[in-house]
């Protein structure tokens, strides 16, 4: 077992964050940082953009995370009566799951109702009632990264990585 352990929550999609935790005997460092993406034209006749991972990005960003390594992904939402947004989150899920591979980080998924029980109070329901606990929570635990937090509008992908250091710890 590595002296450092490091725990990488990802609230997959183009609007997600990943939270990373280092963690050693005696010191403990935390990143949180918004799924880099870009935009550009949509492949199809109709003229609109797509958001898509920024792989190049992601690729450097984790490149160099060393150590007793845990990642937990969030399951991808699948909806076939939301197809464009089901696209979306796949096209995202194959992109980091490519970067992952590259880089030959093994991973688990997680739904997010299971990390969701573990750090939200119970009873919170909806959406809006979600990101305000994550964001509430997310500030509470990693009040560094308050303002990363209220601007990305919730805190999941770090609450992610706090799932996965009680897991695995």
């Amino acid at each position: 077992m590595s002296d450092k352990r490091i725990y990488i929550g990802i609230d997959n999609g183009v609007s997600g964050s990943i939270g990373l935790i280092r963690q050693s005997a005696t010191e403990r460092h935390t990143e949180f940082f918004p799924v880099p993406t870009f935009s550009e034209q949509n492949y199809t006749k109709a003229k609109q953009n797509i958001t898509r991972i920024d792989h190049k990005s992601l690729l450097e960003r984790l490149r160099y995370v060393a150590g007793e390594i845990h990642i937990v992904m969030e399951r991808p939402m699948v909806n076939p009566m939301r197809f464009r947004a089901t696209t979306s989150a796949l096209r995202a899920l194959e992109s980091t799951l490519c970067i992952l591979e590259i880089l030959g980080l093994s991973f688990s998924y997680v739904d997010s109702k299971a990390w969701q029980k573990m750090l939200l109070p119970l009873g919170v329901k909806g959406t809006p009632e979600l990101k305000k606990a994550s964001i509430d929570i997310g500030c509470r635990l990693f009040p560094e990264h308050a303002e990363a937090i209220r601007k990305q509008k919730d805190a999941d992908g770090i609450l992610i990585a706090e799932y996965c250091r009680r897991t695995f710890e």
